[in-house]
């Protein structure tokens, strides 16, 4: 790693427009195949949404072709508010699946209790972009550097559409973290039908009408409207202009601006301890 924070490149530009070349229009098994034989540090990001469910199965089933314990570890974000369908399918699937399972929470805290006291009630309200920071941004960053991780594979896929229709099968963040989407030609349908097949466990919103689960205070079931593969994700963030939570936005940007806002708090809250002239 640099002094600036960076991962050292484990491809260049040219290998990553060959790489993509050469992996497109095939299977997400074979990505994940290809995966698993090439990259360092290789680790599965995941809430447990049902692209993350199938490559996570589909990952299983490689490792037992080739007579192995799970071969792709998972890091797993708790954000102190996930449903508790949410938190027991973590338990549930990485139990199925023998994964290894590395759960991360904000910093300093682990209830939802002291995130609260330490940073304040319904902070998604007040302050999204902290929010974000403190849940999903710098836990991520502190399991990579921890972990030794150098790729994650994610759920992300194009037909959901928004920041994510014309994502790669491989990239690189700002940070030189390599991401695989090898389920990025998949539609919401395969995604599930993948799923019955093959009897992969899922969460139990789902059989109450939810398609994409985050957090309970920003995720509803989408109306009959709504249903439609470009809007998967309809009822995460509702009445918001938002379709990422800031762990695919550019990491240096999002801490330099937490950590200026962070600052321009203890000033303020200097000035107000201050003794009166």
């Amino acid at each position: 790693m640099s002094s600036e924070g960076k991962l050292t490149p484990q491809f260049s530009p040219e290998d990553l427009k060959r790489i993509n070349a050469e992996l497109s229009g095939k299977s997400p098994q074979d990505i994940l195949k290809w995966a698993i034989d090439n990259v360092q540090g290789l680790y599965q990001t995941t809430a447990f949404g049902l692209t993350g469910l199938a490559a996570l199965d589909m990952i299983s089933k490689i490792s037992l072709e080739r007579n192995e314990i799970h071969l792709v570890p998972l890091i797993f974000l708790d954000t102190m508010y996930h449903f508790p369908e949410t938190l027991r399918l973590a338990e549930t699937a990485s139990e199925t699946y023998l994964a290894e399972l590395h759960t991360y929470t904000p910093p300093g805290v682990k209830t939802t209790e002291e995130f609260e006291a330490k940073y304040g009630k319904e902070l998604w309200k007040t302050d999204e972009d902290a929010y974000d920071y403190l849940v999903k941004v710098e836990p991520a960053q502190r399991a990579y550097k921890e972990l030794g991780v150098r790729t994650v594979i994610t759920g992300r896929r194009r037909s959901q559409g928004a920041d994510r229709q014309d994502l790669p099968i491989v990239e690189v963040d700002s940070t030189g973290l390599v991401k695989i989407n090898p389920l990025i030609d998949w539609t919401f349908k395969e995604v599930r039908d993948y799923i019955d097949k093959e009897n992969v466990p899922y969460n139990e919103l789902l059989d109450k009408g939810y398609r994409s689960v985050g957090d309970w205070h920003s995720t509803a079931a989408p109306t009959e409207g709504d249903k439609s593969d470009a809007n998967e994700r309809g009822g995460r963030w509702q009445g918001r202009n938002k379709s990422e939570c800031g762990l695919h936005k550019d990491y240096f940007e999002m801490k330099k601006a937490f950590e200026a806002k962070h600052q321009a708090a203890l000033e303020v809250a200097a000035e107000k301890d201050a003794p009166a002239a």
